[in-house]
């Protein structure tokens, strides 16, 4: 029998599934993991347990279940929506937005069963929601419990000029002289807020405009709130722009119309069921949608600079809209819109390059459609990391990203899952998020209701998944910036005192500085004041059992009793809430030890090293029910909690020969964990 030591410097790696753990030649075996339970891998290499979720508020309705989405309204102010069965609330600051003594809301048309195929878009502060069962409608936030959410019209909301009218007036010419009449017609539209009217009617009269001194005069009706007017003059069999208006008239003394702009043409495409569009998003000043029932696979794009003009012209313009359908082999809706350089297109089966010829302008004449993977992609919508675009695909439950690659010369897509299949076959993804700072996390939820995320950093190859669970199941997630962090709100379904329960909670910063202020409990909520032995308002987790940290030491578990806990000791800061367990598994030893590596050795481990900061109340050992606690007080003062440990800790762990020699770690506690290595000693 002989000893070795096992150095493990990071975890980057993530948790990788038992079918890769004969591929110890693979890159992320050597910083990988056999388990990463409510743990957070950093792009670094350490890992640690993640922080608590705070609880914000119990949904409007808990028999059904919520989306959640979010809107920025400035760079300093966000919020995240609950929509829900017909309605919609609003959180911020892991608070909800009330008005008077109740929750400020809205009322949707979207009922529950359809919450999680709505796809969305926001630009400034308009938030575009598109579902194939609704119109497509636009939120706008007016105040602070101002919000209106209102269908999206695609034509001008304001008629055109009416009773327009033309005279013509011609001078006395001398005896002799003939004039040759012609016949002139005339069409107007109104401008208001950059957005031009349909037609007028048209307007006909008789005039010699050739004899200097004639003239065409047209007279109209006013429209409210119009800008100006656009002149339009018949011209070899089409309407050309004769000429501005400020006021409802005009002067035509025989001016020869710009045949290069003719008065809009307007196609209200949205405007009846099985016609409204399922994917929304924008690419070069347009607003794209597509995917309707009636043309799954049609993509339309307003006119450049506008958000909701339709119209087109003839001849066409470059600015027009621009309608354009996917000819594919296969008959498959188009799901997502993806704006990177070039503008992506998802189906279920495949995914689409749309580019330009001979321009870099897209318009009606210069678009260009091209597949380049044949994956697909289900419903839940994507996410923008940096350059990269991660999806869920249509089938097997895997998630993938499509990345710009030199060396290809384009876009390619890879299984970012390939090394944790464990964790999506059988599984589908219903809903993602993504974070950038202060870690970049992709958050998804899986249909099993656990939380899954990956620390994604794809220009250092790193791709690290683990996950999260809680005495519940999460059920959808959206990511909003607060401060200089973008925090993760949740809706959870929990079960509470036998009654289904569901809430939106947020999950904490992990800056947590001094020890008192660490909050590692789920649904948890915090007192900060004057030294209390009774915590009250804790309704929402009767019957529950919790941990207990105050004043930084961990206090025994308690049961919720008519919303109220019952500290054996006063204390002044304090967070309750339902415990979570957070744990950590080596993979199996490999070692430059034989031919074999290893393998074919019996293993036992005497020792683990383990490098922390910032940590207490850790355990290690072979298995579940043969942990060893590290006992970490030294030299604290009676009736205070132990001192968070940074430095290397060791711990002598129960012996167990087995094949895989492997070691696992767990914070019991709402304490912190953060692992920076790991060495084992290890008897063959």
């Amino acid at each position: 029998m002989s000893n070795a030591k096992f150095l493990q410097q990071a975890f980057v790696g993530g948790e990788i599934a038992p079918q890769m753990w004969g591929r110890s030649d693979d890159v992320g075996y050597a910083n990988g993991l056999a388990r990463c339970r409510n743990c957070i891998v950093r792009p670094q290499g350490m890992v640690e347990n993640r922080a608590g979720l705070r609880f914000v508020h119990e949904v409007k309705d808990s028999a059904k279940r919520v989306r959640l989405i979010p809107f920025t309204f400035s760079g300093e102010q966000t919020m995240v929506i609950e929509l829900g069965d017909k309605y919609a609330r609003f959180h911020t600051g892991a608070a909800t937005l009330y008005e008077g003594n109740a929750p400020y809301e809205i009322a949707t048309p979207y009922a529950a069963e359809h919450l999680m195929d709505i796809h969305h878009v926001q630009s400034a502060d308009v938030l575009t929601l598109v579902h194939p069962n609704y119109p497509p409608q636009e939120l706008r936030r007016l105040g602070v419990t101002n919000w209106k959410l209102e269908p999206i019209s695609f034509v001008p909301k304001f008629e055109p000029p009416t009773e327009l009218k033309a005279e013509a007036t011609r001078i006395r010419l001398a005896p002799g002289v003939q004039q040759i009449d012609l016949k002139y017609r005339y069409k107007v539209t109104a401008v208001k807020d950059g957005v031009e009217s349909k037609e007028s009617a048209e307007v006909e009269v008789t005039n010699d405009l050739y004899t200097p001194g004639n003239s065409n005069t047209l007279t109209w009706k006013a429209v409210d709130g119009a800008d100006h007017y656009l002149v339009y003059k018949r011209q070899s069999g089409m309407f050309g722009l004769a000429g501005y208006a400020n006021e409802p008239s005009f002067e035509d003394r025989g001016v020869s119309p710009d045949m290069a702009k003719t008065p809009p043409k307007y196609k209200d495409v949205f405007d009846k069921a099985n016609h409204y569009p399922s994917a929304v998003s924008y690419f070069q000043q347009r607003r794209v949608l597509a995917g309707t029932d009636a043309e799954p696979q049609k993509v339309w794009m307003t006119r450049s600079g506008t958000e909701s003009d339709m119209s087109y012209s003839t001849p066409s313009r470059d600015d027009d809209r621009i309608e354009v359908r996917v000819a594919a082999r296969e008959a498959s809706p188009i799901r997502h819109i993806v704006p990177l350089t070039n503008l992506l297109i998802l189906t279920g089966s495949a995914e689409w390059n749309v580019n330009t010829q001979n321009s870099d302008v897209l318009t009606n004449t210069t678009i260009s459609i091209s597949p380049h993977s044949y994956v697909g992609a289900n419903n839940v919508q994507p996410v923008i990391v940096n350059s990269s675009v991660i999806y869920c695909a249509a089938r097997g439950g895997h998630v993938h990203e499509l990345a710009y690659s030199r060396d290809a010369g384009g876009f390619i897509t890879a299984d970012i899952s390939l090394r944790a299949p464990h964790l999506f076959d059988g599984y589908r993804i219903v809903d993602m998020a993504f974070g950038k700072a202060p870690l970049p996390l992709v958050w998804f939820i899986s249909s099993d209701g656990r939380l899954l995320a990956n620390t994604y950093v794809p220009e250092q190859q790193i791709g690290a998944w683990h996950w999260h669970d809680t005495n519940g199941a999460f059920e959808s997630c959206a990511v909003v910036a607060e401060g200089d962090e973008d925090m993760l709100y949740v809706a959870v379904r929990r079960n509470i005192n036998g009654q289904t329960k569901r809430y939106i909670e947020r999950l904490e910063s992990r800056a947590f500085g001094a020890q008192e202020n660490a909050f590692f409990v789920d649904s948890g909520l915090s007192y900060n004041g004057m030294p209390v032995k009774t915590l009250k308002q804790l309704g929402h987790l009767e019957g529950k059992t919790v941990s207990i940290l105050a004043d930084g030491a961990v206090h025994a578990p308690q049961t919720v009793t008519n919303g109220e806990i019952h500290l054996q000791h006063a204390a002044k800061k304090i967070h309750v809430g339902l415990p979570y367990l957070a744990e950590l598994q080596t993979l199996p030893v490999v070692g430059d030890i034989d031919n074999g590596k290893g393998r074919g050795l019996t293993k036992n481990v005497n020792k683990v090293w383990l490098d922390v900061i910032q940590t207490s109340g850790i355990w290690a050992g072979p298995e579940e029910g043969r942990l060893v606690e590290h006992k970490q007080r030294t030299t604290e003062p009676l009736g205070t909690p132990p001192r968070l440990k940074t430095g290397q800790i060791e711990i002598t762990v129960y012996p167990d020969w087995n094949d895989y020699g492997q070691i696992l770690i767990q914070q019991r506690d709402p304490l912190p964990l953060s692992l920076v290595s790991l060495t084992t000693e290890v008897a063959l």
